[in-house]
């Protein structure tokens, strides 16, 4: 296998595994939900350090490594909102029939601290990489951002695959701001844009003058951004959105499920009242 198909299956391992071990410790009881928040935010903070230590290496493995510090730093995000943890000032749902203003404000206001953390996190990320020859890690970050936050766009304007599935009980309220129809006029511009920027990736992914580390590194971005792509057109193709995430969705929802009450056993009948019950039988 190639090193480029090599790294291409690498970076789809990881979207896939990363985002089912998300769904799954969101499903956990709240005790684990809290150990895991803790144990993310300590790899989060340990990415940022990793960030800036591969920033000025220009060798494959420093590639690998921005890239996943990259991927730790955004599950951190997704795990936190997923968990309720960081949302936003709105925590209800909203009345139907608003304006379409007023419920992009209201929808803003349901995610504000979520996408004020990755703002503060991402401009981190860019300040710790500025001029640095490995911008492997700051491309991956910002093109996670700019596909979620498209993916958030068509959500809001409407889509035919919502994937309730994937959003807890405590966050069902986030599906009042979203639309279900066959599609919205800012797909097409989404998906049109970011299959451009695909397009230049791959042409300087294989270019013969790019190093090995360069084809790498744009290889495991360009990777996600492809990922990013086919998640926008699940959400329009008549396609089970949570097939390929099923084995965690089940899993946390066993693990969830209430316990049977089993009806405690008839009490035996003490001596006395046996040897009574055979004198009435005589």
């Amino acid at each position: 296998m190639s090193e480029l198909a090599l790294a291409l299956v690498f970076a789809v391992f990881i979207w896939w595994f990363s985002t089912g071990i998300v769904l799954l410790l969101n499903r956990m009881s709240r005790g684990a939900i809290t150990l895991s928040l803790v144990l993310s935010s300590l790899l989060g903070l340990g990415a940022l350090a990793g960030l800036a230590h591969t920033a000025h290496q220009t060798s494959i493995a420093g590639a690998y490594c921005a890239f996943t510090c990259a991927l730790l730093a955004w599950g951190w995000h997704e795990l936190s909102f997923l968990t309720g943890w960081i949302t936003g000032p709105r925590k209800s749902a909203i009345a139907p029939g608003l304006s379409e203003g007023r419920r992009f404000v209201e929808a803003v206001r349901a995610i504000l601290w979520h996408e004020l953390g990755i703002l503060a996190v991402g401009l981190v990320i860019v300040a710790i990489t500025w001029d640095a020859p490995n911008q492997v890690g700051t491309g991956t970050f910002v093109v996670l951002w700019v596909m979620r936050t498209s993916a958030k766009l068509n959500l809001f304007f409407g889509v035919r695959n919502l994937s309730e599935e994937f959003l807890p009980a405590h966050l069902r309220y986030m599906e009042s701001f979203f639309r279900r129809r066959a599609v919205n006029l800012f797909f097409p511009v989404a998906v049109t844009a970011a299959s451009l920027a695909l397009a230049l990736l791959v042409a300087r992914a294989i270019d013969d003058n790019a190093t090995p580390a360069t084809a790498i590194g744009t290889t495991l971005v360009a990777t996600m951004l492809a990922l990013a792509i086919v998640e926008h057109w699940m959400l329009v193709l008549p396609l089970d959105t949570t097939a390929l995430w099923r084995w965690a969705i089940r899993e946390a929802g066993r693990r969830n499920a209430p316990v049977p009450v089993q009806p405690a056993p008839a009490a035996a009948p003490l001596p006395l009242e046996r040897d009574e019950k055979l004198l009435r039988a005589r």
